[in-house]
């Protein structure tokens, strides 16, 4: 079920004055705004009030709306404290009780942690990260209560939308339920998987929704693509053709300076918002062009990759239900998914996993650290994690980390950014090959700059500059947030692991 996109973001034009003249430097905070009364009221008093010549925009959206909390803003870090103290410290700052509903918010029954900043919600792909972090202080109660969070969003909603938004409603995020599953496994016993087997499913039937639909004619529905020789891979879609609320106004600029057709770049643009490469020249059509972004025409190597996991885990799952039928069913899917990932995004002359452009019917030739997902997740042969590992070393290690990509496009998800869910995928696949030191060299120039920054600023930041260790990251739609959510759980993983 998708429910339709209301509220505050429907309010024209008030919302559209308020995006287009930027009342606030970040579009995400008009939307996280709580009215207080009606709305209708408040549109009936803008209708009213808006062409005095007195009037001012600004004072009278401060009047009638309450604005969002930002979480860390008010907490003050000791320098002098170890960072993993800071991070111990951090989680109850970064909690959420259960909530009611306000405003967008969709509320959850259980608390969560948030990323920090301006996300003052949860995160789909960003939770599993932070998960690492809370098993490596102890905190089992916090990741069964976030798990369960999400399971409760796939029974209500149908899915597990990008972020507990009702703007959110039209996308989700990289799957990472099935490893979130398996992680509360690792603590408590397999014995758990079938408890969560219902929600693995609908997870499933959501991603895979309109394949068996599939033909000639109609070779693309939703997130699943036919492929040349009949295999069925996915891609990221939204619901929704329109301008995303949140980023309404860079959404609506964009469209000017591109030759597409506009509800086809919205479309791409929320794609790309779903892979959580917002954004990245991987989905560009040209260069380091962001008006030929084309997303939806792509098969990404490592949302396929976490839909082979995904398949795995329900077939274990049947497995010990002892539903041997349906668990051969899900290992075959699984085995024709890992054939088909070889076929298309395996790039041979690159000898390198690269993204598949279905449009095309070609490999995409740019390099990126979606490349290490067939490693993280075994996918991999001997030959081709040695290959995808020297291209590692000689062209993606930077002073801080792994870069992102090779391009330097003035995009967050480019050059010369690292991000901590990729370096954490990045170094667990490298040790599933046998190339450990490679891993450790990775995981403490990671954990070095992150320390340097937190000694130099007392934050954690969202993404850093793996390049120039002493310059901050940039590019993006928004400022460098803190907080943050999942670096402060890879670097404690990786601290407890590598030392």
């Amino acid at each position: 079920m998708i429910v339709k996109q209301k509220e505050l973001f429907e309010a024209m034009p008030l919302f559209e004055d308020v995006q287009m003249q930027r009342i606030f430097t970040d579009g995400k905070t008009f939307v996280d705004c709580t009215p207080k009364q009606p709305l209708e009221l408040i549109l009936e008093q803008y209708e009213e009030q808006k062409h005095s010549a007195d009037f001012n925009l600004s004072n009278f959206v401060h009047e009638q709306f309450e604005l969002p909390h930002v979480f860390a803003s008010d907490y003050h870090s000791n320098k002098e404290q170890d960072v993993r103290q800071h991070i111990e410290n951090l989680w109850s700052v970064l909690t959420r009780m259960p909530d009611e509903k306000k405003g967008s918010l969709i509320p959850l029954p259980n608390p969560y942690i948030v990323p920090g900043g301006r996300f003052g919600e949860v995160y789909y792909w960003d939770s599993y990260f932070t998960m690492l972090g809370l098993k490596a202080s102890g905190m089992f109660v916090m990741i069964e209560h976030m798990l369960n969070n999400f399971s409760h969003l796939i029974q209500t909603i149908g899915f597990i939308p990008n972020g507990n938004r009702t703007y959110y409603l039209g996308r989700s995020q990289p799957p990472f339920f099935s490893l979130m599953v398996k992680l509360l496994a690792e603590i408590k016993g397999n014995h758990i998987l079938p408890l969560y087997l219902s929600s693995l499913e609908m997870e499933y039937h959501y991603w895979m929704k309109g394949a068996d639909e599939l033909n000639q004619h109609h070779s693309a529905i939703q997130h699943v693509l036919l492929m040349n020789d009949g295999e069925v891979l996915n891609r990221y879609w939204d619901a929704f053709a329109t301008a995303r609320p949140e980023s309404y106004r860079e959404d609506a600029e964009l469209v000017h300076q591109s030759t597409q057709e506009t509800e086809i770049i919205y479309r791409h643009l929320r794609a790309g918002a779903e892979s959580g490469w917002d954004y990245s020249c991987r989905w560009f059509k040209e260069g380091h062009s962001f008006a030929s972004i084309h997303t939806t025409d792509i098969v990404p190597v490592d949302l396929n990759c976490l839909l082979f996991h995904l398949e795995q885990t329900i077939a274990l799952a049947h497995q010990l239900n002892g539903e041997e039928k349906k668990s051969t069913k899900f290992q075959l899917l699984a085995q024709e998914r890992k054939k088909a990932i070889e076929t298309y995004c395996w790039n041979s002359d690159l000898e390198f996993y690269t993204d598949y452009d279905a449009a095309a019917q070609e490999q995409k030739q740019i390099k990126t650290l979606a490349a290490v997902s067939p490693l993280f997740f075994g996918i991999a042969t001997q030959q081709q994690a040695d290959a995808v590992a020297a291209t590692l070393k000689t062209e993606f290690l930077k002073d801080g980390g792994l870069t992102t990509t090779l391009e330097t496009t003035g995009q967050q998800w480019d050059a010369p950014n690292g991000w901590a869910p990729l370096q954490w995928m990045s170094v667990i696949g490298l040790e599933n090959y046998g190339h450990h030191t490679l891993a450790t060299i990775i995981a403490k120039r990671w954990i070095q700059l992150n320390t340097d920054v937190y000694q130099r600023t007392g934050k954690l930041m969202e993404k850093y500059n793996v390049v120039d260790t002493h310059l901050e990251a940039g590019g993006g739609e928004y400022t460098g947030q803190d907080g943050f959510g999942w670096t402060n759980g890879v670097l404690l993983a990786l601290m407890k692991k590598y030392g």
